[in-house]
């Protein structure tokens, strides 16, 4: 049930192929991971983040993120409308462009990679403010994109100041 004690859809393969705003905002199926989605999400990001960023500039890559960053507020929005939820758990469109921004950024090296994601799941999680002020009071696709937006925000912020330290 949503907040409002309304019964929303809980979504399956046959939901995420319904439609293509479902496909994106699940993350290719991500999403639908019983437990953990978010973090399945995260965990999406890799493989897209190793096929484009050698293929694209800097440039382009950034223009790619705010591009998807626009797609996700529709499609978020359009897919929250059907399961009857604004901000479902396995909504992930919003990790995946967030995280794309955080790796982007973040230095090369696996350990660098996991730091990351350690980090933005972190933050993704506990919402430190003002995340939790903007998840709680942002609706709609722009709510859920907007959030996770924040926590790569933070995890860029400590990036650099680790980096900043051992460098």
């Amino acid at each position: 049930m949503n907040t409002s004690g309304e019964l929303f859809v809980k979504p399956g393969w046959k939901f995420l192929l319904s439609h293509p705003a479902h496909l994106l905002s699940l993350g290719f199926g991500s999403g639908l991971a019983r437990k953990a989605p978010g973090t399945f999400g995260t965990l999406a990001a890799f493989p897209i983040f190793w096929y484009l960023a050698p293929r694209l500039t800097d440039g382009q890559f950034l223009l790619l993120l705010v591009g998807a960053f626009a797609v996700g507020v529709w499609v978020c929005g359009i897919t929250g409308k059907a399961l009857g939820v604004a901000d479902y758990g396995g909504i992930v469109w919003d990790e995946i462009v967030a995280f794309l921004l955080v790796l982007f950024f973040t230095p090369p090296g696996w350990d660098w990679a996991l730091l990351a994601f350690a980090l933005f799941r972190l933050f993704d999680i506990v919402k430190p403010p003002p995340i939790r002020y903007f998840d709680s009071n942002w609706h709609g696709g722009l709510g859920v994109m907007f959030d996770d937006l924040l926590a790569a925000g933070y995890t860029l912020l400590c990036m650099a100041v680790i980096k900043s330290v051992l460098m």
